[in-house]
């Protein structure tokens, strides 16, 4: 058995010099660790949301919040830029990009300490203070990692990508809920989220013998910034359209709100971040290396989309579809208001999976600006609704413009630059989403109705059985439309499988 093992994870290796097979290798990887990662993060959600208050929660939020902005706005993308680099060995940058992540970090941490009352002030949580100065170790921490984990993506090293990231994820885990057990407030999840970022710094430096030494090479800099400043500004603008809801909701209306909005966002999107941060990985390094030929772009890319949709679609239908059972058996009463909004989000998730499909593509031929410029579009639109929808329907209201925003304009817009982008018709695109989507309406049609029809004695009994029909009707809607309509998915999934053999 231990024999067998043993020739999997070999076979698993993205050792291959085929750039597709590397590809599907590295995809397995990538996903196993986003799905072990996401497993953790929601099973922690669950155990500390029984804790916890929403409030509690929504202060957590508040903080990762504001991180969250100093690092977007401070993104310097050089890490994107040594990916997309052609040269396979840039050994001779990582100092550079080093020092220059390390003066980040520290620049953030100070100024997230120092200025921690004021920021509080701004929410109006003067109790935010204190965790907004435990959360400053963070950004520190994370800018002295070795720089070498670039090599994880840019060489399709998922192996080692897995062992860093699943680190922190276990870690995290095991502090926050051993802390929240013993002393059940937000400072469980801030002194587990740190925990989290000192073990990827130590598995950075185990899992690469590169060492890093300050030194700074302003030609290197100035050669890396060309492309990274397109992936700064979509850095900043990307923030400003994910997390902007989060940041208007807790300033405009409480700490409990923004605890139920982020956490139905969270769970509602899990599959959708997960698909996202493997398409962005995986996909990204694989086509930096075919950047010149548009037909291998163009093939790699309806694959990458088959695949995406396959599972992400059904995930997202089938959460708005049992988002009512699933509050109902694993939350206390209190959290009942986040199921409408999950219910919004899990179509934005839906979005967001076939989104994911195109950035890459659009990095791997040097055209960031694309990102950058559509979020643009993305933001201004938001800014100019969030206030008037939010302040009369509440949390419903921001979801549903996140959502509208997303279905138009600016999917058709998307589609209509990356069909142009590999030489096709906007058509063949929309018809490549259509068997998913079609499948997964059927699914969810389906659980609505067990569950509008069907009691059992328990609700989780309840949820499990929804879950069950779903899985059920939607394999068999798709096995349907592969056969019947030949749906190219089904070529796709036996490529996948002789890689793997």
């Amino acid at each position: 058995m231990l024999d067998k093992l043993k020739r999997l994870i070999k076979r698993l290796l993205p050792a291959s010099d085929d750039v597709m097979e590397q590809t599907v290798k590295s995809g397995v990887w990538v996903g196993v660790m986003n799905v072990t990662e996401r497993g953790l993060e929601l099973l922690l959600l669950v155990i500390v949301a029984s804790l916890l208050s929403p409030r509690a929660v929504g202060l957590m939020g508040i903080a990762l919040l504001t991180l969250s902005s100093l690092k977007k706005f401070s993104e310097l993308g050089i890490k994107s830029a040594l990916i997309q680099a052609e040269e396979d060995n840039v050994d001779d940058e990582l100092n550079t990009a080093w020092t220059i992540e390390t003066a980040r970090g520290t620049v953030i941490a100070v100024i997230l300490f120092l200025g921690a009352p004021f920021i509080a002030s701004l929410f109006n949580e003067p109790a935010a203070t204190d965790l907004f100065r435990v959360i400053a170790l963070s950004p520190f921490i994370v800018g002295l990692r070795n720089p070498a984990v670039v090599y994880f993506q840019k060489s399709l090293d998922f192996h080692k990508e897995f062992v860093y990231r699943v680190s922190g994820a276990v870690a995290y885990f095991v502090v926050t809920v051993g802390i929240a057990l013993y002393d059940p407030t937000v400072y469980a999840l801030a002194i587990g989220y740190i925990a989290g970022d000192a073990a990827r710094f130590l598995v950075s430096y185990l899992a690469d013998g590169y060492r890093p030494w300050p030194s700074f090479d302003i030609d290197v800099a100035k050669k890396r910034y060309s492309f990274g400043k397109w992936v700064t500004a979509n850095s900043i603008l990307y923030f400003l359209y994910s997390r902007g809801d989060d940041a208007f909701v807790g300033w405009a209306l409480m700490a409990s709100a923004l605890g139920f909005y982020q956490l139905a966002y969270r769970l509602s999107n899990a599959p959708a971040t997960e698909i996202t941060q493997t398409i962005s990985s995986v996909t990204f390094s694989a086509y930096s290396k075919v950047q010149n030929d548009v037909e291998k772009l163009r093939s790699g890319y309806f694959q990458t989309l088959r695949m995406t949709t396959l599972a992400s679609f059904p995930a997202a239908m089938g959460i708005a579809a049992v988002a009512p059972a699933f509050v109902e058996a694993f939350f206390t009463p209190e959290w009942q208001p986040m199921i409408p909004v999950m219910q919004l989000l899990a179509i934005y998730g839906l979005l967001r999976s076939m989104g994911a499909t195109m950035g890459p593509v659009w990095k791997a031929v040097g055209r960031p600006d694309y990102i950058a410029k559509l979020s643009a579009v993305r933001v201004a639109l938001i800014a100019v609704f969030i206030y008037p929808v939010t302040m009369m329907y509440g949390i419903e209201g921001t979801a549903a413009l996140i959502t509208g925003i997303y279905i138009f304009p600016m999917m058709p817009i998307d589609t209509y630059l990356i069909a142009r982008t590999i030489n096709v018709s906007p058509v063949r695109v929309f018809r490549e989403v259509s068997y998913p989507l079609v499948a997964s309406l059927g699914m969810a049609a389906a659980v609505t109705y067990v569950y509008q029809t069907v009691t059992l004695t328990g609700p989780v009994l309840e949820f499990i059985l929804l879950v069950l029909v779903g899985i059920g009707v939607y394999v068999a809607l798709a096995l349907a439309l592969m056969f019947s309509f030949n749906w190219e998915v089904k070529q796709n999934l036996e490529s996948i499988f002789d890689a793997l053999a």
